[in-house]
């Protein structure tokens, strides 16, 4: 029983590290699902490559996520769900798909997808806990971005879909 307090005491500081972010990440709020991450990486790897990825974009008519407010006004109870769907998406969908001759840019590609995973994961955990609800309006949100997705080919519309993710940081970062 002595060592009961003393178990107690570093269970409960190894609780309250675990839920801060590490250095770099910050907290985000999705809904009622908390998710630490570092978007300034993920925004660094994105930079480096932007001007590349968005040269192969021959469509500058359409867009993917934002076509007519795709991630506009979406509701605080929403944030979860389309959260959770837009990540998917981004690691079965755009990320498998965006291969180049140049190694560099690869390079980064697999570092952005990397850092998506483990935020998926997260987002995985808190809708497996019933945290992420996903209603009508998020649900249609989501099946336009998909509709906009597969109006062109596969390695068209994952390029474009890369080439718009500064539009995901950005309302990642803006929304409460």
């Amino acid at each position: 029983m002595k060592g009961l307090p003393v178990f107690l005491c570093l269970f409960s500081v190894s609780c309250w590290l675990n839920g801060m972010p590490t250095a770099g990440n910050k907290i985000f709020h999705f809904g009622p699902c908390r998710v630490s991450m570092s978007v300034a990486e993920i925004r660094s790897g994105f930079t480096a490559i932007k001007a590349n990825i968005q040269a192969r974009d021959p469509i500058r008519t359409l867009s993917i996520l934002s076509y007519p407010h795709s991630l506009h006004k979406v509701k605080s109870s929403d944030r979860c769900c389309i959260t959770h769907h837009l990540f998917n998406f981004y690691v079965d969908k755009v990320f498998k798909h965006c291969k180049t001759e140049d190694l560099y840019v690869n390079r980064k590609i697999s570092s952005i997808a990397n850092s998506f995973l483990s935020v998926r994961r997260r987002l995985q955990q808190c809708h497996e806990q019933n945290q992420c609800m996903c209603g009508q309006e998020s649900t249609e949100k989501f099946n336009q971005i998909l509709a906009n997705y597969e109006r062109l080919n596969v390695t068209s519309a994952a390029m474009k879909s890369l080439g718009e993710l500064d539009i995901l940081l950005n309302w990642m970062e803006k929304s409460p």
